[in-house]
């Protein structure tokens, strides 16, 4: 593949996705054409944006929005407002959004957009005006037959409905399949915003029936208590029975042998702003949860956090991750060769897109389904993307995240050739 590497030069970030791209085209024996069509981006728009601040002064914020592939169908993915956003972070989450949608069968291409601003410093009016300006500044490749973002870090539900309405507004009608992630007044689905941890519950569940494990009063410890981590907490207890021993925050972790209660524990987080505030449990850093002695571990916040540092420490006998890229190859081979599951975030963080298809359904056909039809859906999708991925793994004997690369690869290798791109 030598004749383009030397054209690649998309940065760190995205050269380690890369890397396990490339270890994915070379098992399946893909000619050298499809490695660099899949290994760069199909269209990429940086450009800045430029707003009044409260006091009269201007500012002015990185902007990007990054069409990763488009073989399976229109761009999908979210929007990050964050101080260190880099276009490189940009380029590797649109990449992975590529396969993420092809591992759950999804008829949608990969994409990821971001500003570089620190919204904990932004007024409301000042977040109003930088969302408006994005859609303003994008408006030509955004749509629901061309690219559809959704809410990432630090963008709400509030601020998917301002660009809603500027979207529609330069439309000039109503378009609510432009974006997802919106309020249900404005044509957004049931079960959104625990779409992320109700897939991982799936999928958990899935892959202990089929390796015969009985989850029951299983302990879990969760690194990461945001929308994924919080959801999953509660939904564990409800539909797994399983006994959360760990949680933890930014701040710090706390652990309690008896169970944590995910009530007290979000209500806690709710009125004091971290978990570690909860008394009835002993704190410790993030890194000592990662390595307690529990069943199942669940990487909700940070990529690369499992590392082969720490991997040979890693006492749980099932990763679930709901975090975008948590676990290192390097840690991936030694996890795999302990006899560890990982169950892949490109399949187990998947149930966000999924439910955001859904709504792009529903949008289109103007017809809102009951929260039972999108759990029901939701199971079944996830459910159906873990059976490939497992024989995958069982047809070229590698692990769980190769074989949801080979799942996702082969499906956009297969709609290019389709397509005549190749």
């Amino acid at each position: 593949m030598s004749m383009f590497k030397g054209e690649r030069g998309r940065g760190e970030d995205v050269d380690l996705v890369i890397q396990q791209l490339e270890e994915a085209v070379e098992i399946l024996q893909l000619p050298e054409t499809a490695f660099y069509l899949l290994s760069t981006p199909e269209r990429e728009v940086r450009t800045r944006i430029t707003i009044k601040m409260d006091n009269g002064e201007p500012a002015v914020f990185p902007a990007y929005r990054i069409l990763w592939n488009s073989a399976c169908g229109p761009g999908k993915g979210g929007l990050r407002f964050h101080p260190e956003e880099t276009v490189g972070m940009i380029r590797k989450l649109a990449a992975l959004m590529s396969w993420k949608t092809a591992v759950v069968g999804l008829p949608l291409g990969g994409a990821k957009g971001g500003v570089k601003c620190d919204v904990k410093r932004l007024s409301v009016s000042e977040k109003e005006r930088i969302c408006r300006q994005y859609v303003r500044r994008f408006y030509d490749v955004l749509g629901p037959r061309l690219d559809v973002p959704a809410p990432d870090v630090y963008v709400d539900s509030r601020m998917i409905g301002w660009m809603l309405d500027e979207y529609e507004l330069r439309n000039g009608g109503k378009e609510p399949g432009v974006i997802t992630g919106k309020p249900l007044e404005l044509g957004g689905s049931s079960a959104r915003f625990e779409a992320t941890a109700r897939g991982g519950v799936y999928v958990l569940r899935a892959a202990a029936r089929r390796l015969g494990v009985e989850l029951e009063g299983k302990t879990v410890a969760i690194q990461g208590y945001g929308n994924a981590g919080g959801h999953f907490h509660r939904l564990a207890e409800e539909i797994l029975g399983l006994k959360i021993v760990a949680v933890s925050d930014s701040s710090g972790a706390i652990y309690n042998s008896h169970g944590l209660s995910a009530s007290e524990i979000g209500q806690c987080k709710a009125e004091t702003g971290s978990v570690i505030h909860w008394r009835e449990a002993d704190q410790m850093a993030n890194w000592e949860l990662l390595e307690l002695d529990v069943d199942v571990l669940v990487p909700a916040a940070l990529g690369d956090v499992i590392t082969m540092e720490n991997a040979e420490s890693i006492k749980a006998s099932m990763v679930l991750e709901l975090a975008n890229g948590p676990t290192t190859r390097e840690a991936d081979k030694i996890l795999a060769e302990r006899n560890i599951t990982v169950l892949p975030d490109m399949l187990s963080s998947a149930g966000g897109v999924t439910v955001s298809y859904f709504e792009q359904v529903q949008n289109a056909s103007n017809y809102y389904w009951p929260k039972k039809k999108v759990l029901t859906l939701l199971d079944q999708k996830m459910c159906e993307g873990l059976e490939k991925l497992m024989k995958m793994a069982d047809k070229h004997g590698v692990d769980n995240r190769m074989a949801a690369y080979l799942v996702a690869v082969q499906k956009v290798y297969q709609a290019m050739v389709l397509r005549g791109w190749l």
